[in-house]
């Protein structure tokens, strides 16, 4: 007979759940993994919501599995490692991102792509090694391996540092991989929300022109005068983007929703890319002749493995970028998620766990 979450293993903890596909997040008590001699339990302090959370918990792409505790970006304090652990040391703080585990022997794990990794283990809502669920981030503590936790940059604070575990490597990786970072080169950022934002940062750190493409007139002042982006560019006016055609060698597609491909194909330079880093739950539509006949390349992206991921963090570290955060305490959550489905966050909802998730036990 099959163990209830809270007695699968031998440490007791403490989250929210969601139990079906309303979504709604409620108190859950589950249990951890014993720590083994290739881990590190880390007691959390901030975890980020994340659009792919929203995406979950309402099983929008059909494939969450109840009882699932979301979240991915993980800030907290490792409590306790094993004996074969050398990068981390108890007090250490410390971040876990979109990925617990993988086979560690396959190709893309050997070349540090542990992201696509046909076995890849996901922070939640996936089978761990021992046949259990993983739970997320928005609980008390959590056991990872090793290779899976990554050190946080002293200099940043751990409420805005939490998103970048998913949005921020989200945008570098492809930008790094696509060489979206040639110092006066033009980017347009597609979306402004949890991942554009810090998408505008990361290009001009790089030391790229960056426009930021928006279907919200609203957003333009901040845009320009908090994030720094060079211009903005609303995409349903077809002067402007008229206007705009032919200007860009890059653009970065943070959109969720299911949004046209043909403007901004319009907008890229002959040898232009567009990447896709968003998620949308239906699949879009993809027009041939803006591509053929300007030689233009789609490609998508998805996070980033391990040590990018911490070479990600290092960058933002020395530049200085963390994300722009609304932080709330775990009993707001659900009217976070609701806020976020309406994109009425700037621009990214972060859990203050280690001073409000105690208080939620029933």
């Amino acid at each position: 007979m099959a163990k209830s979450p809270e007695e699968e293993h031998p440490h007791k903890a403490f989250g929210f759940a969601a139990t079906d596909s309303s979504g709604v997040l409620s108190p859950f008590q589950f249990s951890r993994r014993e720590n083994g001699p290739d881990d590190v339990t880390v007691q959390i302090q901030y975890c980020g919501v994340c659009h792919s959370d929203l995406h979950s918990v309402k099983n929008e792409w059909g494939f969450t599995r109840y009882p699932i505790v979301p979240g991915h970006e993980i800030v907290g304090i490792a409590t306790k490692v094993g004996s074969n652990v050398k990068k981390f040391k108890v007090g250490d703080r410390v971040g876990v991102g979109v990925i617990v585990g993988s086979c560690e022997q396959c190709e893309c794990c050997q070349q540090h792509l542990e992201n696509y990794c046909p076995r890849v283990i996901f922070t939640y809502n996936s089978l761990d090694k021992d046949g259990t669920m993983t739970y997320g981030g928005y609980s008390d503590t959590v056991v990872v391996n090793q290779r899976f936790v990554l050190n946080i940059p002293e200099n940043l604070p751990g409420d805005a540092t939490a998103p970048l575990l998913c949005a921020g490597i989200t945008v570098y990786s492809p930008m790094k991989y696509y060489g979206m970072t040639q110092s006066g080169k033009h980017l347009g950022v597609c979306g402004l929300g949890g991942l554009g934002h810090v998408a505008v940062k990361l290009g001009k750190a790089f030391g790229l022109r960056v426009t930021v493409i928006s279907t919200s007139p609203k957003k333009e002042d901040e845009a320009i005068n908090k994030l720094g982006a060079d211009s903005f560019l609303v995409s349903t006016d077809a002067a402007k983007m008229k206007a705009a055609m032919g200007t860009m060698d890059f653009i970065i597609d943070t959109v969720s929703a299911v949004h046209p491909l043909y403007p901004l194909l319009t907008l890229l330079k002959v040898n232009g890319k567009l990447i896709t880093v968003g998620l949308p739950n239906k699949p879009l539509e993809l027009p041939m002749f803006p591509l053929v006949m300007g030689r233009k390349l789609v490609g998508g992206s998805d996070i980033g493995g391990t040590e990018e991921t911490q070479e990600m963090l290092d960058f933002c570290g020395k530049h200085n970028i963390t994300a722009d955060i609304e932080l709330i305490k775990m009993d707001e959550v659900n009217t976070a998620m609701e806020r976020l489905a309406k994109s009425d966050v700037r621009y990214r909802f972060v859990i203050d766990v280690a001073n409000s998730l105690s208080s939620c036990k029933m």
